[in-house]
């Protein structure tokens, strides 16, 4: 006979246990996820073997595009053996490829292997924007330009206006994490004006989620942070819909 539901849960995730993917080389997925969960919510993190490899051009970004792709599945499959009950891609570029329909057909085919829902950065990004009503929209990336120029299509599908984007161009996938919070706000600063109705960060080894609350505060507009966007929304879609504050609206409430 089998064991009855509620003795069956996991004695810490007895709420949803999220699976987490992001590259071997990422830093700041894990402790931006971490420090917004909640209880009975546990994450489990796996990792997709990438390289430190150079990514100082267009090509070589590609070039990690296609190892992430190449090692993906793998990570997937044995996050798996824990039986989450959602996972969470803790990688972005891959899911700004190729334009809003093919990301939509690849969050789909990634589902069906998994044998769970997923939860991509991309979408995250669309729905609390959406949530904001916000149309004209300012973009931070780490990435090369072959990488924004499919940022920017991705919210151009999805029908909104880019005014700005600022491309880092970091030129190692662990030199992303190195970027400080002093730079970032000088770029937001900077780049501002009356015109943009939100500012989205994308990349999630890019580390923004405090900052993008204070920088919120000072210019008087959404400044969504991928990595805080991608947990809200798979709480959402896990039916978790508890409101707390010190995170931002989109937790406090949404």
């Amino acid at each position: 006979m089998a064991e009855d539901r509620q003795t069956t849960r996991d004695a810490l995730g007895w709420r949803c246990k999220f699976a987490v993917v992001a590259p071997s080389t990422n830093t700041i997925v894990q402790p931006d996820m971490d420090d917004l969960r909640l209880p009975g919510v546990t994450n489990h993190y796996g990792r997709i073997h990438v390289s430190n490899m150079d990514i100082g051009g267009d090509d070589d970004f590609v070039a990690l595009i296609r190892a992430l792709e190449a090692e993906l599945r793998n990570a997937v499959e044995r996050c798996m053996t824990c039986e989450p009950d959602y996972l969470i891609m803790g990688v972005s570029a891959l899911m700004f490829w190729d334009g809003r329909a093919a990301c939509e057909t690849r969050l789909a085919e990634l589902a069906e292997f998994a044998g769970v829902p997923v939860t991509a950065g991309s979408f995250a990004c669309e729905a609390a924007l959406k949530l904001s009503g916000a149309r004209r929209i300012g973009v931070i990336s780490p990435y090369q330009p072959v990488s924004d120029r499919e940022v920017t299509r991705f919210f151009q599908d999805c029908g909104f206006e880019v005014l700005a984007f600022k491309g880092l161009r970091c030129p190692s996938p662990v030199a992303i994490a190195h970027v400080q919070p002093e730079t970032l706000r000088a770029h937001l600063r900077a780049l501002d004006d009356d015109r943009i109705e939100a500012w989205v960060q994308v990349g999630t080894n890019l580390s923004m989620v405090a900052l993008a609350r204070e920088m919120e505060a000072e210019l008087g507009k959404p400044v969504i942070a991928i990595n805080a966007a991608t947990y809200w929304q798979a709480l959402r879609q896990a039916g978790i819909t508890d409101r707390f504050d010190g995170h931002g609206p989109l937790f406090a409430e949404h």
